[in-house]
């Protein structure tokens, strides 16, 4: 499991043009951590650096060390702000954790056996992903990177619903704790929209063969009949 840790320092000017020059002139993030019952804290981060850690999948569903001028704080991400058009970072939200207290967060999903699920391999069908990551609740050790989605089984037109992933010991799906109502669809197997298309093609050309074979017959016979 990879350890993040990020640099950080105090940031005593806030607001927003204060942020705009830590941004231009300093290549610095602001950014705020709170949570755990403690004031909000406003920080600063290398830009470069958090940059560099937001590119690992697993830094969106890890506990994340930030240290504030030696002091060591334990967090997770809850919002980021990315400039529209630019590879610029403008904003990020941290939340305290506790190591007795559950966390809610989203954890990725990674869709295994993909290629030889029965659906693709048998059938010829393909996945479709309803959805990539699920919000979890669990203590901050139970924390996993992501979850898995076996797709080994699953036949074209079969459903994967949020029950029937195995999540893992002692974490619980936030959605799933609402009520039956909220099982969620992740993943399924459809027929290719090609082949549809491809069927639908053939049907036609064919019903406009069959128009053109009774068209030829009719004037065949107008012809006979004036002859005669």
């Amino acid at each position: 499991m990879v350890d993040f840790v990020l640099n950080a320092t105090v940031r005593t000017n806030v607001g927003k043009g204060a942020s705009r020059r830590l941004r231009r002139l300093e290549n610095l993030v602001p950014a705020i951590i709170y949570g755990t019952g403690k004031e909000p804290e406003m920080i600063s981060l290398t830009h470069n650096e958090f940059a560099h850690a937001l590119e690992n999948e697993s830094f969106y569903s890890h506990i994340i060390t930030i240290d504030i001028e030696g002091k060591k704080q334990d967090v997770i991400i809850k919002d980021l702000q990315r400039h529209p058009a630019k590879p610029i970072l403008l904003h990020a939200d941290f939340l305290r954790v506790s190591k007795t207290q559950k966390l809610t967060t989203r954890v990725p999903l990674h869709f295994i056996n993909e290629d030889t699920c029965v659906g693709v391999k048998v059938s010829g069908g393909i996945v479709q992903h309803n959805i990539s990551d699920i919000e979890i609740e669990c203590l901050p050790a139970n924390l996993p990177e992501y979850i898995e989605v076996d797709m080994a089984e699953v036949d074209m037109g079969d459903i994967v619903h949020l029950t029937d992933i195995k999540l893992p010991k002692d974490v619980t799906s936030v959605a799933l704790a609402l009520g039956d109502d909220h099982d969620l669809a992740v993943a399924m197997v459809t027929k290719p929209r090609a082949i549809v298309v491809e069927e639908d093609e053939v049907a036609t050309e064919e019903g406009e063969d069959g128009e053109s074979e009774g068209e030829g017959d009719a004037d065949a016979s107008k012809d006979d009949s004036a002859e005669d």
